[in-house]
């Protein structure tokens, strides 16, 4: 008897690793599974292409990257339309994923000189007759571990500015689409045709656990923070760095003097775009009290008007078939526990979709407030003012990302949120600049992936100094004196002795 999967789930057949669309069930890629020993061949691979790659020097690794881009720019029809096969996501938010991506590239490429490349360092006074350098060298061979929602754009603001950076990089896309994960890797081999720099190994969750006990120097993963336990445990068992992008439970906040008709306009998008599929994504909001049901309103009428279906809609299906469950269930309690639906609610949940919910008067402890959901629901809780707003937002273990709207306390209120990121008057933007570090506190990871901060993940720290005139306090020494050492201690008490 054959089993019957639901649309969109992975299926192993003949050795292949076969995604379908979470919409359609049609078919969008046939890719070849990998075994433990073929990822360990492709990290050997790496390594070998990986020391060609540092040697191009950053001009020649730029030219190549600026090369990639271009190509993305011109293909990226070609690339939205199968992260809309194979994911379900709309083609204009593919688009937007993607352009954001190749943003990304363009600058890894540009800056990673600048940023990464030997400098001289100011040395101090004790060690005067000493100059300082400092470089950022390649790890060697990164592996990726990347995630289903935004295809493109997560694993590439690794990837990229791993390659900017000289390591040559092994992708392990996720299983629900691989064929996106192998479109990036084939599309930077037309440009970078000479060495296996960027490769792929598809399978299951047992490639990524693979991969983490491959020998690669470094390891970046993006996704639960269950699974990110699990990688850690792996790398733990080789010391193998890990950069960790885990979930979320973002909030925004929306002050006494916000404006009402801004703040809901980016409250909707940053709740339901991508089907609420989004790391970052407004889960939470809390309102002050005298906004409240103003806000409210406008939320909801801007929320019920998207359109819900698999082409030219708002709103495409959920992914990954499970996560319905875990939608259905959260929508469940709060109505259960009190809670009320001023938009969707209990119907809402129509495999493989899930329209628009919002909800208001949630219980802080219930699973809709507490757990990330992935799914375009949002809770909407009244509050006195924002002090209250920052602790309930505060309260949760995650910290990732997070918005406040309002004016004259913004900036501050931005300041308090327990996050690694934080939008004022608009939602999600910082995911877009590439020239700021992005990722989270708690239990939605460490390390940064974009901007300066992101280039340095992908590169060691290496310290050189070098003397260049004879010591006049001689002190790493056995030859000094007793002489020397009071002069030392004489020395010592003159720069550091007074209190300032």
């Amino acid at each position: 008897m054959t089993a019957v999967h639901a649309p969109g789930t992975p299926v192993i057949e003949d050795g292949r690793l076969v995604s379908t669309s979470p919409a359609t069930g049609a078919e969008a890629g046939r890719l070849p599974l990998a075994t433990p020993t073929d990822v360990a061949r492709a990290v050997d691979r790496a390594r070998g292409a990986g020391q060609w790659w540092a040697g191009l020097g950053f001009a020649g690794r730029r030219e190549r990257l600026l090369r990639w881009r271009s190509l993305l720019a011109r293909r990226i029809e070609e690339l939205a339309a199968l992260v809309h096969t194979e994911g379900g996501k709309p083609v204009a938010d593919a688009v937007v994923e993607i352009l954001t991506a190749i943003e990304h590239v363009d600058w890894a490429a540009r800056n990673a000189r600048r940023v990464l490349g030997p400098r001289r360092v100011r040395s101090r006074l004790i060690l005067a007759e000493f100059s300082a350098h400092l470089e950022y060298q390649p790890y060697g061979v990164v592996g990726v571990i990347g995630p289903w929602n935004y295809p493109v754009f997560t694993p590439l603001g690794s990837a990229a500015y791993a390659l900017a950076a000289g390591n040559a990089v092994v992708f392990k896309p996720s299983e629900y689409t691989p064929a996106v994960g192998q479109w990036l890797v084939d599309t930077f081999a037309e440009v970078v045709p000479e060495h296996p720099v960027f490769t792929a190994v598809h399978g299951l969750g047992d490639v990524g656990a693979a991969l983490c006990r491959s020998g690669v120097d470094k390891l970046a993963f993006t996704g639960s923070t269950a699974t990110a336990k699990k990688v850690m445990a792996a790398c733990a068992e080789s010391l193998t760095p890990v950069l960790v992008e885990a979930g979320g439970k973002d909030a925004m906040i929306v002050d006494s003097d916000a404006d009402l008709d801004a703040a809901a306009e980016a409250c909707v998008w940053g709740a339901l775009t991508n089907a609420g599929q989004t790391c970052i994504g407004i889960e939470r909001v809390y309102a002050a009290e005298p906004v409240f049901d103003a806000f409210v309103g406008k939320v909801v009428e801007r929320a019920g008007r998207l359109t819900v279906g698999a082409e030219g809609a708002d709103i495409g299906p959920i992914t990954m078939p499970g996560q319905l469950d875990v939608i259905r269930r959260h929508i469940d309690d709060a109505l259960a526990r009190g809670g009320r639906a001023v938009l969707g609610g209990a119907d809402a949940v129509r495999p493989p979709y899930v329209h628009p919910t919002v909800l208001v008067d949630v219980p802080e402890d219930s699973d809709a407030v507490r757990e990330e959901t992935f799914g375009p629901t949002l809770t909407v809780n009244r509050v006195r003012d924002a002090d209250e707003a920052v602790a309930r937002a505060n309260a949760l273990p995650y910290g990732l990302g997070g918005s406040v709207f309002g004016r004259r306390r913004a900036m501050a209120i931005a300041r308090r949120l327990r996050s690694g990121m934080a939008a004022v008057n608009s939602t999600l933007a910082f995911a877009g600049m590439s020239t700021l570090p992005f990722g989270g506190v708690g239990d939605s990871g460490f390390g940064r992936i974009h901007g300066e901060d992101g280039l340095r993940e992908f590169g060691r720290a290496k310290a050189v100094t070098r003397r260049r005139a004879r010591s006049l306090l001689p002190a790493m020494t056995f030859e000094r004196t007793p002489a020397d050492v009071a002069r030392l201690v004489k020395a010592t008490k003159l720069m550091y002795g007074r209190r300032r």
